[in-house]
């Protein structure tokens, strides 16, 4: 009985040694394979500028582009077009006879102010190679203006132009060192 006992013991022993390392055994790792995609983000698209656009990144036409807001053009010129603007500079305007800017610049000198921008800008998408002496072109307010070219110089009722061909998404700015005014 002795022996049968001690034997018991030893299967118990052997057993329970088993049973551990059974617990203790390594496990098969499962491996998951994942895909990553790589999606490249192209940087943001600018939106073309408008020829207010270009107006208000200027820092010579700061007179121009007040003018424009006080007269509530900023909407219209920033629509479809095509719109070319004959664009004054600062100077320009500084040009003018003392107290005529902040006049026009009143809320109740709207129409006269509106009359005046409206005369620096013509339907359609003109750019200086199009322009030739002598021709003649309406403005949105109606009247006409008239170009000269001389000796590779152009002028628009006088006015030299300084810049040209300054392109936006809705038409083209040709800088004029004068502030054209309607008769």
């Amino acid at each position: 009985m002795k022996k049968l006992k001690f034997l018991s013991l030893a299967i118990a022993i052997v057993s329970s040694a088993f049973l551990a390392s059974c617990g203790n055994a390594p496990k098969e790792e499962t491996v998951e394979e994942t895909t990553v995609e790589v999606v490249e983000v192209a940087p943001p698209v600018e939106a073309p500028k408008t020829v207010v656009d270009i107006a208000v990144g200027s820092p010579d036409h700061t007179t121009l582009v007040a003018a424009v807001t006080a007269a509530g053009l900023v909407e219209t010129l920033s629509g479809t077009g095509p719109f070319t603007i004959f664009a004054p500079t600062n100077a320009a305007f500084a040009a003018l006879p003392a107290g005529t800017v902040d006049n026009l610049l009143k809320p109740e000198s709207k129409d006269k102010l509106t009359s005046v921008l409206t005369y620096h800008v013509v339907s359609g998408n003109v750019m200086a190679a199009d322009l030739s002496d002598g021709q003649v072109v309406k403005t949105l307010n109606g009247q006409d203006l008239k170009v000269s070219i001389k000796d590779g110089k152009v002028t628009i009722n006088g006015a030299a132009v300084t810049a040209a061909d300054l392109a936006g998404s809705n038409g083209v700015i040709h800088v004029v060192d004068a502030v054209l005014l309607p008769k």
